[in-house]
């Protein structure tokens, strides 16, 4: 039963452990999580406290963690430990049930996890949990409960102060696709299959070509078969990203910033609402006046509507610089920040900083050897 006992323990400290790190590490994301749940069990009065609670869970649960793996104060937290998990346990059940929220989040960005392995997971971390709380009392102690004390309020504190870190900067590692050093396009860029079809104007005969491989130029078959639609076939083309970036007139120019041979700052600010617009009257306008002057493209991509971004761009000062249109989903997970830097050049991210460490220009040239 020691055996037993002390697996169960160590086991569940380092999924706690693991669990809150890769969730505190990124609490902006976590807190997105957090306002789905929000949002799918109708408690939109809940979302401003969405940070604060995805910092308090993530430290609660590295802190739990810690009680286990090093058998601290485990008498005590056991039984926090198995509120915690009865908790998760009956969200995931209705989670793998209904599907309220696609992705519990429970391992942030570094593991995605089907509802219903989440719910099989909190089972048997839960079993292993009813081991530790009944057999609490058996865990040999090795320290006094001043020290106890003192190691698991430490525990929450740093960690506490990393995960808040974490929000100010951004995450300090990046689990998602948008990383540094990634390259976002394929070696070899494919366009989509367009296929067109036609119908015969006397029998009433449709057939479907592959463009541009129909006879087109036949005067004769022009003349008898007349267009009816088309469809885009693009499940063969290899995608890396699901980013599109539009102008207010729908066209796509997505290309012209992701897989520029120059270097390209690319300003992502999902809201303009809930942006720093002192970080856009200082920083952000000096570095754009810094960079466009030799030619390198500078541009912000957010989801506001064409009127709150002119409104904004004369608030800010930074009317010339060029605001596109683009998916805030996906810009939340480009960047932990609004607004944040994504610095590309040939498809690859060179680099990503959040507002307050927008890099200056003797930094960019050292790192990177842009001239300016």
């Amino acid at each position: 039963m020691k055996l037993i006992r002390n697996f169960s323990r160590l086991l569940v400290g380092l999924v706690f452990m693991f669990s809150g790190f890769v969730k505190g590490v990124d609490p902006l994301g976590t807190a997105y999580k957090i306002e789905d749940y929000f949002l799918a069990f109708n408690m939109s009065w809940a979302l401003p406290f969405a940070l604060a609670l995805s910092i308090l869970l993530c430290t609660l649960e590295f802190g739990l963690g810690a009680s286990m793996f090093f058998n601290l104060r485990i008498k005590k937290t056991s039984w926090i430990l198995l509120l915690v998990m009865v908790f998760f346990t009956i969200v995931t059940f209705f989670d793998y049930l209904y599907s309220p929220v696609p992705d519990c989040g429970c391992f942030g960005d570094f593991i995605i996890l089907t509802n219903e392995e989440t719910f099989y997971k909190n089972l048997v971390l839960l079993f292993f949990t009813l081991i530790i709380v009944f057999q609490r009392n058996k865990f040999k102690v090795l320290l006094q409960n001043g020290p106890q004390n003192l190691f698991l309020t430490l525990s929450f504190i740093i960690f506490a102060g990393f995960s808040i870190y974490n929000y100010y900067e951004i995450p300090v590692l990046d689990f998602r696709e948008w990383k540094v050093g990634k390259k976002m396009t394929p070696e070899n860029i494919q366009k989509p299959d367009v296929y067109v079809t036609y119908k015969n104007k006397e029998t009433g005969e449709t057939k479907e070509y592959l463009s541009p491989d129909y006879p087109w130029n036949d005067s004769i078959w022009i003349s008898n078969w007349e267009f009816v639609n088309q469809r885009i076939d693009d499940s063969k083309v290899e995608k890396l990203h699901d980013l599109i970036i539009e102008d207010f007139q729908g066209d796509d120019l997505t290309e012209n910033y992701i897989n520029n041979k120059k270097f390209t700052f690319i300003i992502v600010a999902w809201s303009l609402d809930k942006t720093n617009k002192k970080a856009f009257r200082n920083q952000i306008l000096n570095l754009y006046k810094e960079t466009s002057s030799k030619g390198y493209p500078f541009v912000v991509l957010t989801n506001s509507e064409e009127k709150d971004i002119i409104k904004f761009q004369k608030e800010t000062h930074t009317d010339n610089i060029d605001f596109l249109l683009s998916d805030p989903i996906i810009l939340k997970a480009m960047i932990r920040s609004n607004p944040g830097l994504i610095l590309m050049q040939n498809g690859v991210v060179m680099g990503k900083w959040g507002f307050r460490s927008i890099p200056k220009k003797e930094e960019l040239t050292k790192k990177f050897g842009i001239d300016l």
